[in-house]
C-alpha cells in the first residue's frame, strides 16, 4: 500500500464552551476540548476504573460558528477529522508542542436546546419562559417519540 491515511473518529463530551477567534478576512476558528472514556474492571481489586483523554478540537469558518451556537460543555459530540501537530514558542522562550483533531464533519448528539430541555420540563409545565422557547422544546420532544411503525 503506497498511499497513507490521517483519519480520526471521536465520540466524547465538551469540556469547555466553543472559543472563537475570528480574522481579518472574514473566516474565523473555533476551539473546543473533547473528552472521551475507557472503561474496565482491575482484575486484581474488582474495581471499575475510568480513564479520560483529552483531545483538542480545531473547527473552521461557518462549521465554527454553527458549533458555538449549539453546542456548550457537557454536551456529546460525534467529530471526524485530521490530526495536526503544531508548534510554537512560549511566552518564556520554550518550543510548546500540541496535537490537534482538525474537523471536517461533525454530528451532535445532545445539544444545548436538548439539555435544556431534559434539566428543565416544559416551559408551559412550568409557566415560565417565552412562547418561543415552548416551541423549540416540543420539536425537541417529537424528535424522541418512538416510532409505532417500528417491525420490532
Amino acid at each position: 500500500m503506497s498511499g497513507t491515511l490521517n483519519k480520526v473518529m471521536l465520540i466524547g463530551h465538551l469540556g469547555d464552551e466553543v472559543k472563537m477567534h475570528y480574522f481579518e478576512g472574514g473566516g474565523s476558528i473555533g476551539r473546543f476540548p473533547l473528552a472521551t472514556n475507557e472503561t474496565y474492571t482491575n482484575k486484581q481489586t474488582g474495581e471499575k476504573v475510568t480513564n479520560t483523554d483529552w483531545h483538542n478540537i480545531v473547527v473552521r469558518n461557518k462549521a465554527a460558528e454553527i458549533c458555538e451556537k449549539y453546542l456548550s460543555k457537557g454536551d456529546k459530540v460525534y467529530v471526524e477529522g485530521r490530526l495536526k501537530n503544531r508548534q510554537w514558542q512560549g511566552e518564556d522562550g520554550n518550543t510548546r508542542y500540541t496535537t490537534e483533531v482538525h474537523v471536517q464533519e461533525f454530528t451532535f448528539l445532545t445539544t444545548k436546546q436538548e439539555s435544556n430541555a431534559q434539566n428543565n420540563p416544559s416551559p408551559a409545565t412550568t409557566g415560565n419562559g417565552p412562547q418561543a422557547s415552548a416551541g423549540k422544546s416540543q420539536e425537541v420532544t417529537q424528535a424522541h417519540e418512538p416510532d409505532d411503525d417500528l417491525p420490532f
